[in-house]
């Protein structure tokens, strides 16, 4: 049985003072929750107050990116060593914003990917179709397409350390959602590529979470999925009690 995971992801929102008392807010009403992980992915200039807050806690702290190198002349860049000096345990990759705004590819991100597991964190690769790509009938091909090549020389015992979020970018934050069924649909198919290259006992392990518009109503029938394994939350995380009862529906 895999274990539910809910992660937010704060993207480019909150103050200092807004995000510590997010997290205190979770410190607080997730104290008791011992049926799903939980993280929390902050911008980075407020990653080192929320681990701060949140250290000792039942809630994890990631970052929204990094660089592959460990150190050197790279303006502007954050490296896995740093985010693990802060107390960092996860790191998003490959989001649809850092592929499509900011122009990453599979190769820089599969980069990432091996950095971040070589520096023993959890990396949460994200994956998906535009909606041109979902009404042109390419979801699979896309997703598929992001998965090898993001992923390209991963052993399987480094793949049962990744999580992977299938975002479908057409219902991020546009109030759009897929249906259970659909969303289903393709986290299952995503399931079969892992197993395609990694065999069934690694796709039976890994969890694949569902980032899509995700809110508390309609949460519990999202992770209700047989292979949906939890979220990566955008907007719903950005408040103590929406995030609460996404978790809560996670039961």
């Amino acid at each position: 049985m895999r274990r539910p995971f809910i992660a937010g992801n704060w993207k480019m929102n909150l103050d200092r003072a807004a995000a510590v008392a997010l997290a205190e807010g979770l410190k607080e009403k997730a104290a008791g929750v011992d049926y799903a992980d939980i993280a929390v992915c902050p911008p980075f200039v407020y990653l080192d107050a929320v681990a701060q807050v949140l250290k000792g806690t039942n809630v994890g702290v990631g970052a929204q990116d990094c660089y592959f190198e460990g150190n050197g002349a790279f303006t502007g860049e954050v490296s896995v060593e740093m985010l693990q000096d802060i107390g960092c345990q996860y790191v998003i990759l490959g989001h649809s914003e850092r592929r499509h705004i900011i122009g990453e590819d599979n190769e820089l991100t599969n980069k990432k990917v091996k950095a971040v597991l070589a520096a023993g964190l959890i990396p949460i690769l994200c994956i998906g179709e535009m909606l041109e790509q979902r009404e042109a009938g390419q979801t699979d091909d896309i997703n598929a397409e992001q998965f090898f090549g993001s992923l390209a020389g991963l052993t399987a015992d480094e793949m049962k350390k990744v999580v992977i979020a299938y975002e479908p970018v057409w219902a991020i934050g546009t109030g759009k959602v897929a249906t259970p069924q659909q969303a289903e649909e393709v986290h299952a198919n995503v399931r079969k590529l892992i197993e395609s290259r990694f065999g069934k006992e690694v796709a039976d392990a890994v969890r694949i979470q569902y980032g899509g518009s995700m809110k508390p109503d309609n949460a519990k029938d999202l992770l209700g999925q047989a292979d949906i394994d939890g979220g990566l939350i955008g907007g719903a995380a950005l408040k103590v009690d929406s995030f609460m009862g996404i978790i809560e529906a996670a039961k």
